[in-house]
């Protein structure tokens, strides 16, 4: 059994984190083991399951001293030689993982994409300098889009030598289920509403407090409109008092973490996601896969499209055009799309097939050296 090593910044429930959990059910772990290097100290919200599952989690120090945590990387490759793979997650601070990989000597280190921007934060200026060096420490390129790809490690490098790796899903959890549609408005009091739904970090990359201007313009065309906003992040206290300045509070739901997401996409009538940059996101394939209208910003990378149900708009039109936009989908009728996510490789059994011969293959070009 070959044990890789997934460096992340902790395991919760945030797209790349369900990604991965996504592909570790479905690996054969006779063969496959996933292991975590958790940069945030935060317990992650599928610590426990990896566990049960046979995966180990070990806790860094973060970056906030490269000297720190070089010194903690090189006491866990020594006391764990069978690590002879490193899965890098961490954006443009995945060079501390890589760099610290190569200087203890392990031969695969895999750079992965998730994003085509570097995101905001204390730790930006130093990002856009890191960026540039991944390259040249990272001995395998993979990314979740084209265009996350060619941002991380440069159009030439990508196109020389890379894996585009789906964000794959079980697509059949996600098909529109009416019994799930109508136990979760019942539980709610939603009744007949029409229901825009977002699921994503409430953080400032996501910007959903458009999603909040967009919706205020509906309630006000529409009063039989609900907004349900699934996520918990920074921005919640702010976002829950803007929703209260703009005196929507009693048609908006935040319901935190859930863990039956797939049922809340049947639920929705729209989903909406107002990013400002996403390498391809996950919760936009579960929601195709669920026959969701989607309206998503048009920086948001067009690879996301696996449907005709995506829609993208610009984010600097004013939300009473995007509220027009959406009300138009008040007759969709739902249907099974999964045999189009399928075919366009969004099938976690045969992605996570492809990742573990990938993984295989990797390790078996170690031994012949």
């Amino acid at each position: 059994m070959i044990r890789i090593l997934q460096s992340v910044s902790n395991m919760d429930r945030g797209g790349i984190e369900t990604m991965l959990m996504n592909f570790y059910r479905n690996v054969d772990r006779e063969k496959i083991q996933f292991d975590f290097l958790a940069n945030k100290p935060a317990p992650g919200d599928y610590d426990e399951e990896i566990k049960a599952m046979g995966g180990r989690i070990f806790i860094s120090p973060g970056f906030m001293s490269y000297r720190k945590y070089l010194g903690y990387m090189t006491d866990l490759f020594r006391e764990h030689p069978e690590y002879k793979i490193i899965h890098t997650h961490n954006g443009s601070l995945m060079l501390y993982a890589l760099e610290s990989a190569k200087k203890n000597g392990i031969p695969v280190r895999i750079a992965h994409a998730h994003a085509t921007a570097v995101p905001f934060g204390l730790k930006n200026e130093l990002k856009k300098l890191m960026r540039p060096m991944i390259k040249y420490v990272a001995t395998d390129y993979w990314g979740c889009s084209d265009a996350a790809g060619k941002f991380y490690f440069s159009e030439k490098r990508w196109n020389r030598k890379h894996q585009l790796i789906h964000n794959a899903i079980n697509v059949d959890d996600f098909t529109f289920d009416p019994e799930a549609r109508a136990a979760i408005r019942r539980q709610y009091g939603f009744g007949d509403k029409f229901i825009l739904g977002h699921v994503g970090r409430l953080t400032p990359q996501k910007n959903q407090k458009m999603i909040l201007d967009i919706f205020a313009e509906m309630h006000r065309l529409d009063p039989n409109t609900h907004l349900v906003m699934i996520g918990t992040g920074e921005l919640e206290k702010m976002l829950k008092s803007h929703t209260a300045e703009l005196g929507i509070s009693d048609s908006v739901t935040y319901t935190g973490v859930q863990t039956n997401v797939n049922e809340w996409y049947s639920a929705f009538d729209v989903f909406i996601m107002t990013s400002i940059n996403e390498g391809l996101p996950v919760v936009g394939v579960e929601a195709q896969a669920a026959d969701l209208p989607c309206a998503m910003s048009s920086t948001i990378t067009p690879e996301v499209k696996v449907t005709d149900n995506v829609n993208f708009m610009s984010i600097s039109d004013p939300p009473i055009e995007w509220a027009k936009a959406i009300l138009e989908f008040r007759s969709k009728e739902r249907t099974s799309r999964g045999a189009e996510l399928k075919e366009a490789g969004y099938d976690i059994r045969f992605e996570a097939q492809r990742m573990q011969e990938l993984y295989l293959e990797l390790y078996s070009n170690i031994k012949e050296k």
